[in-house]
């Protein structure tokens, strides 16, 4: 099978995946902001081809077509599907039911190729369980996707059609904005309207939490401080009109408690949504994915619900496992490449 290296083209990641010979031995995931340019994007392409050195092929899936730079997101995939071919070689490009697309095919299947990372990811999973569901939260969003009778059977494909039926949630462990969790908070005994401004993301809740897993917070903060517990209460407190020192750590650490719990609500709320269309029984396991693994097995226990890693579906040297979770996509192509 030789050397095969997925990667998957984010809005603001890029991720690598390695495998030799069907077994990954590396993974790793890079900051390039489209929102900056594509530039950022090809500078962390040459850094991952050094650390992932070269492939006898290269399986590309993508989301990073939706960044506001194109003018559409099928300029977004030709833009995108052009710029990988040049950075890379032996390239495919991951089109959903359609399969593995050369480059030149890009324009006809762009809807198929347009943010379709996630079905990679599930088409694994009907690879290898009868039915299961996978949950794939990370830094900006979650993906809900129902797999029964070995099929992906998800009701939506389009990023649009996906939020409608609940199997895209735009809530992630890192990058999501506070003020899009929820419109308002307890703080002294009262409900406190949010200041709809970017004074702060979930990563500085999961971070005062203790459940920000080590790093998987790779962009600036949103004031550029520090990423320290101290300077994200700061932050915390001024989403709701106020300063750290009006109030102890205490107060600030509950207020990040509601924030993580108006998170997970949300992706309660859309597991719920997808269950009852009664594709997959309550016996189907959670296939758990992203960086925020904890938050799907929180899910799950709250559902009731059997659970296991993405990993574990892959064969993954040891070492590589916590990284392959986190870009399921990409270790996905590999396996489907294979």
């Amino acid at each position: 099978m030789g050397v095969v290296i997925g990667w998957d083209i984010g809005g603001v990641h890029l991720k690598a995946v390695r495998a030799e010979d069907g077994r990954i031995v590396k993974a790793a995931q890079y900051v390039s902001p489209l929102r900056s340019g594509t530039e950022l994007l090809q500078h962390a392409f040459v850094q991952a081809r050094k650390d992932m050195g070269r492939g006898d092929r290269n399986v590309i899936t993508m989301t990073g077509e939706l960044a506001d730079i194109f003018t559409s997101r099928q300029d977004g995939v030709e833009q995108l599907s052009a710029l990988a071919e040049h950075e890379l070689e032996n390239v495919s490009i991951y089109a959903g039911p359609s399969g593995f697309v050369v480059g030149a095919e890009a324009r006809r299947h762009s809807t198929q190729i347009a943010s379709a990372n996630w079905h990679a990811s599930a088409a694994v999973i009907a690879k290898r369980r009868k039915s299961g569901l996978l949950i794939d939260v990370g830094s900006t969003t979650t993906d809900v996707v129902p797999v029964a009778d070995s099929k992906v059977v998800a009701r939506g494909y389009t990023d649009a059609q996906r939020l409608a039926v609940g199997e895209l949630v735009y809530t992630g462990l890192v990058r999501s904005f506070v003020m899009a969790t929820t419109a308002r908070a307890p703080l002294n005994g009262v409900w406190t309207t949010l200041i709809n401004e970017n004074f702060a993301t979930m990563a500085d809740v999961h971070r005062i939490l203790g459940t920000l897993p080590a790093g998987v917070d790779l962009m600036a903060t949103a004031d550029g401080r520090e990423k320290s517990v101290p300077a994200s209460r700061a932050r915390l407190a001024r989403m709701l009109g106020s300063d750290a020192a009006n109030a102890d750590n205490k107060t600030w650490d509950l207020l990040a408690c509601w924030f993580a719990e108006a998170q997970i609500r949300a992706i309660v709320d859309a597991v719920m949504l997808v269950m009852s269309s009664c594709v997959v029984t309550s016996t189907a396991p959670v296939i758990a994915a992203g960086i925020g693994v904890g938050v799907v097995a929180e899910v799950a226990r709250r559902l009731g619900l059997s659970w296991e890693r993405f990993d574990e579906l892959l064969e993954v040297v040891t070492e590589a496992r916590d990284a392959v979770s986190r870009c399921a996509p990409a270790a996905a192509l590999t396996a489907l490449a294979s």
